[in-house]
């Protein structure tokens, strides 16, 4: 089996990206595939496998899974990577269009200089506060700065979903953390249903923070754009940030609103083109 892909990244949160317009890849066949692909010493590498698919529902769909195999609902950085490929490699030839995923329909605006995307602005829509819609175990209708134990450690978490799950942790020092040991605890904790993403958030100013990610399925990764929109509306529940921060991460920064009037999430920021390339794999996987 050869298949032809593309690797990108947002912010150092780096994908293969398969055109499901030419790769035809039974949904059976895919977690193998993308755990595969993703293993950065056995296969090509990256925070996992994103399919470029057609809908009936929206411009383009997004198919996203994590590097464990696992389906994903959305990733902020994966969204503006799948809006630069189809515009760039002539998909489509509009700067504002639609994209699928998990379900739920996200709305793109371009930056374009000379042909080429130089930055996307997502409408990530309305973030879900309501704990079983999250899902988070909880008995208040909101899970706002609700203490919560990890490794015999209290930790006080902020609870969003932004399509997929979120606990959102404002602590000090967030580069002195040791992710690769609390994360895996926060992930499959047993208030989280269906695992979760988590933020150690360190705030700077109202209108700056610095924040690590511990993702669902993939492990500490440079960059999260649903982590940075959960993040800056937490922020502003905990009254610790204005609605328009700049978010650091370790592959870059993002911009995210959360506007006042509509209630909708904005997040802009960059997408890049890393490699193309083409990967024979066992056939069957």
């Amino acid at each position: 089996m050869k298949i032809r892909f593309t690797k990108m990244h947002g912010c150092g949160n780096d994908y293969i990206y398969i055109n499901g317009f030419e790769e035809k890849i039974s949904d059976q066949n895919k977690p193998a595939l993308v755990r595969t692909m993703s293993h950065r010493h056995f296969g090509i590498g990256g925070d996992g496998v994103i399919f470029i698919n057609p809908s009936q529902e929206a411009d383009f769909e997004m198919e996203m899974y994590n590097a464990d195999g696992s389906r994903a609902e959305m990733c902020g950085n994966g969204i503006r990577c799948v809006a630069k490929y189809v515009h760039d490699r002539g998909l489509t030839d509009r700067e504002r269009f639609s994209i699928l995923s998990g379900g739920q329909i996200k709305y793109m605006e371009l930056t374009v200089e000379n042909g080429e995307t130089k930055a996307v602005r997502v409408d990530m829509g309305k973030p879900v506060l309501e704990p079983a819609q999250i899902p988070v175990e909880a008995s208040g209708l909101q899970v706002v700065d609700e203490p919560i134990q990890v490794q015999g450690q209290e930790y006080r978490m902020t609870c969003v979903s932004m399509g997929n799950p979120h606990a959102v942790i404002f602590c000090d020092r967030i580069d002195e953390m040791d992710l690769e040991k609390i994360g895996p605890s926060f992930e499959n904790h047993p208030r989280f249903p269906r695992r979760t993403n988590t933020e150690f958030v360190q705030i700077l100013d109202r209108d700056r923070v610095k924040m690590r990610v511990w993702e669902r399925g993939t492990g500490e990764t440079l960059a999260c754009g649903t982590g940075c929109c959960a993040t800056v509306v937490a922020g502003v529940l905990n009254g610790l940030t204005g609605r328009r921060v700049t978010v650091s991460v370790l592959g870059g920064e993002l911009c995210i609103e959360w506007d006042e009037r509509t209630g909708h999430v904005f997040m802009t920021g960059p997408a890049a083109f890393v490699f193309d390339g083409k990967i024979s794999l066992p056939d069957p996987l």
